[in-house]
């Protein structure tokens, strides 16, 4: 029997304390999830464009959902989700993971076409749901257009 194709999720988060702290979420929530995590939002733009190093799509495949921090070095997560509406990937659903709970940048985020906006908890038991809660629907649920099931 084959076993199911894993969903990827692109993290593009700079803070490694919470790189770890998803990564662990991911593996305990046993979802059949792959991460793949870029740390600035220029990585981010090269990886969804495919361009080098991630032109590999099967080392490097399109995510199903980009979890999203704002403030990243060389290009924001504003200016991320700006590119991306006028990208090729531009149906890529976006979690903003942040730990702002700025109003201002809950309504930037959504102007600019996020279809989520999460704070990140810092009790790792409400990291686990949210990221169960993420898989469940996104990755169980939802029908993707950057899933293939050979």
């Amino acid at each position: 029997m084959n076993s199911p194709t894993k969903a990827t999720i692109l993290l593009v988060e700079d803070e490694p304390a919470d790189v770890f702290r998803v990564q662990r979420a991911v593996r305990k929530a046993n979802l059949p999830i792959s991460l793949e995590v870029v740390s600035d939002g220029e990585q981010a733009v090269l990886y969804l464009s495919g361009e080098a190093p991630y032109e590999d799509r099967s080392r490097y495949p399109l995510p199903v959902i980009m979890l999203l921090d704002l403030k990243l070095p060389r290009l924001s997560g504003f200016e991320v989700l700006d590119w991306l509406r006028e990208s090729t990937v531009k149906h890529l659903p976006v979690a903003v993971l942040t730990s702002s709970e700025e109003q201002i940048d809950i309504d930037r985020a959504y102007a600019l076409g996020a279809n989520s906006y999460l704070t990140k908890p810092i009790d790792f038991n409400a990291l686990l749901e949210m990221i169960r809660a993420i898989g469940a629907y996104w990755v169980t649920l939802n029908r993707s257009p950057y899933l293939r099931v050979d």
